[in-house]
């Protein structure tokens, strides 16, 4: 559980463990979001209040950058180190953990592949891999899905929902991506300026207001349905610029482009 405590004021519960793990989002400026991270995994102490964790902590940078290329499976034997010891060598319970998390995450097959030979999409399994076999309570992601395209942006998410719902671990992700926090957040905090935030359920906490003002831009809330189940989705509105038409043709049914001009 994580708990901030402003100045002055009672406690205010971010994300609790347990059997229905809740599961946040940070939607922040780039600013704001590296100290707020440091912040929450205790680096740096707040001017203002107090910010308690409650059980072991388990942190996936952004960008997840070694200065050996070891192999896949050193890079989770690293996540074991809390119970491995300094000076200790790997049990076989902790080779079964390993074994058990790369094979969960479907790649298992790439325990002896070197790290940086990897795609960012293995790489970022393999860090979620070393995460769970820590055994942590809390997971923080730092925008997970970047460099990613949206099949792997859909995948990493999916696991984060398995991470929270299943597993029961409170995440805690950073991203600048709404419709993600909208998808599958249950609560998420917008900071909005230095001494502004909006802070709730995910639903009520992204309206087009509330986005509008993180963003600077104006924001529409789109609902649609898929599967035969109703989405909703945030999307920007962007300047429209005037493009060509889209017709049929009369004569045989295909479809053309008709370009408008002036006579001149």
């Amino acid at each position: 559980m994580l708990t901030i405590h402003r100045a002055g004021s009672s406690g205010v519960t971010w994300a609790r463990r347990s059997a229905a793990a809740s599961l946040f989002c940070l939607a922040q400026t780039d600013a704001a979001r590296p100290l707020s991270l440091k912040i929450l995994l205790g680096a740096l102490n707040p001017t203002e209040g107090v910010v308690k964790t409650h059980g072991r902590t388990a942190f996936v940078p952004q960008l997840f950058q070694v200065s050996f290329d070891y192999s896949v499976l050193d890079m989770v034997l690293m996540g074991r180190a809390r119970q491995v010891g300094s000076f200790s060598q790997p049990s076989a319970k902790d080779a079964e953990a390993l074994l058990a998390a790369l094979d969960r995450f479907g790649i298992a097959d790439l325990a002896s592949r070197p790290f940086l030979g990897l795609s960012g999409r293995q790489r970022q399994l393999v860090i979620f891999a070393r995460a769970l076999v820590s055994e942590a309570d809390i997971l923080i992601l730092d925008e997970p899905t970047s460099a990613l395209d949206l099949k792997n942006q859909s995948l990493v998410l999916e696991w984060i929902t398995r991470l929270s719902h299943s597993d029961g671990l409170t995440v805690l992700f950073t991203t600048h991506h709404s419709h993600h926090a909208l998808a599958i957040a249950d609560k998420v905090l917008l900071m909005l300026k230095e001494t502004n935030y909006a802070c709730g359920c995910a639903s009520q906490v992204l309206s087009e207001e509330n986005l509008r003002a993180l963003y600077g831009i104006d924001m529409r809330h789109l609902p649609f349905e898929h599967k035969g189940v109703m989405h909703e989705t945030p999307v920007p509105v962007l300047p429209h610029a005037p493009r060509a038409e889209k017709s049929l043709s009369k004569a045989n049914g295909d479809p053309v482009l008709r370009q408008r001009t002036s006579a001149h």
